[in-house]
């Protein structure tokens, strides 16, 4: 199985991601569990410069393309191989990401990421993408209490994230059989809680 956790900055992924990866182990599946961009030693250079702030391209097609070189890198080594020796991927973002943040949130428009994304994984979507939902003031107070010095794409504007949020729902709502939309406003346990019952379904 290949799984996603999508959701806009604040939204939990990487505070849940860990007790996805436990609940497979404790039934001894083989799992990879990774991120986008990163991944591999040549994603994470390109994430290094697409969150920096003096480094970033200026434009939203170079992001973007950036953002494809490193997903081809990380789908050919990575995660086409350990779905082939029958491993199960959990990964934080992947095609999702690029739809809700330079498609939708930029404005470059969900048809452009499309004529990447046929061109490069004309075969390859997650079986399972989890939308962890929350409201954008929620998601930015919990960005700012952090108390960390903000990335370039969390110091976007409200109106960027709403646009991100909303790709993400009417995507979910789009295809209901393969995405299900976890309610990131309520306490971690519960959160949890879900996220592992929604996995063990799949088990």
């Amino acid at each position: 199985m290949f799984v996603s956790l999508e959701g806009i900055e604040g939204a939990g992924k990487s505070t849940h991601m860990p007790a996805l990866v436990d609940l497979l182990e404790s039934h001894k599946i083989s799992c990879l569990s990774t991120r986008e961009p990163g991944g591999t030693e040549f994603g994470e250079r390109i994430r290094e410069i697409l969150l920096s702030k003096t480094q970033a391209p200026s434009s939203v097609e170079a992001e973007l393309l950036l953002l494809f070189a490193a997903r081809a890198e990380h789908v050919h080594t990575l995660i086409k191989p350990a779905l082939e020796v029958g491993s199960w991927v959990l990964t934080d973002r992947f095609l999702d990401a690029s739809f809700a943040y330079q498609g939708a949130g930029q404005g470059l428009g969900v048809d452009r990421v499309g004529e990447l994304a046929q061109w490069l994984l004309p075969d390859l979507r997650p079986d399972l993408v989890l939308v962890l939902d929350t409201s954008v003031t929620t998601a930015l107070e919990r960005v700012q209490k952090r108390g960390q010095k903000k990335d370039r794409y969390e110091e976007n504007d409200v109106e960027f994230f709403a646009r991100a949020r909303q790709y993400y729902l009417d995507q979910a709502a789009s295809e209901p059989e393969r995405y299900r939309v976890v309610d990131a406003e309520r306490p971690v346990d519960e959160v949890h809680q879900e996220l592992l019952e929604i996995v063990l379904e799949l088990i």
